[in-house]
């Protein structure tokens, strides 16, 4: 992406988030932003989904509530020190959260207080046990990745082997999503 439209991308998400009616939040979805010099922007709650950040500078950058699910960040300067400022999971307190099983099946789940939680940079969540709350679609949830587990109503699922590296989406760990409609959409 060139630096000019870029600018003016970043121009319009300011006034967005500003609540000024001419200001548009910025969809950067699949955008080339390699070797983007994006120090101090503020893309709060902007969707960098699918985009290309490989070596993009995003020091002191304001990622809070952006999408960066599937990106690419590879050589990416900061990026693990911005996200890290802008978790999207509280450290403490309950969480309430969707998983979508196999055949479609939706659980809705509490992650309690003492159980180990972490997100990498995408929207995908992960805990270290999680209690059902319901199961939608089915009488119980099965795994989509382990038939052996399984989700009742009631009951608290804990994952075999958690993983302690935050940057591992995909690690040990029970995942879910904040909002029913992530997990309906995943695949």
């Amino acid at each position: 992406m060139k630096t000019e439209e870029l600018n003016q991308i970043l121009e319009a998400h300011a006034k967005w988030l500003r609540g000024d009616v001419k200001g548009v939040c910025a969809n950067l979805w699949s955008a080339d932003l390699r070797n983007a010099d994006l120090r101090r922007a503020n893309l709060r709650s902007a969707d960098l989904s699918d985009a290309n950040l490989s070596n993009a500078d995003l020091s002191n950058a304001n990622l809070r509530n952006a999408d960066l699910s599937d990106a690419n960040l590879s050589n990416a300067i900061d990026i693990k020190f911005t996200l890290a400022q802008s978790s999207i999971l509280p450290e403490t307190g309950p969480i309430w959260g969707w998983k979508k099983c196999k055949n479609g099946v939706l659980v809705k789940l509490v992650v309690g207080n003492n159980a180990k939680r972490s997100h990498a940079t995408g929207r995908k969540c992960r805990a270290e046990h999680v209690k059902v709350l319901e199961v939608i679609g089915a009488d119980v949830g099965i795994s989509q990745y382990d038939p052996a587990v399984r989700y009742h109503v009631g009951q608290v699922v804990r994952c075999d082997k958690w993983n302690e590296d935050r940057w591992t989406e995909c690690g040990g760990g029970i995942h879910f999503f904040l909002t029913r409609i992530e997990a309906e959409r995943y695949s």
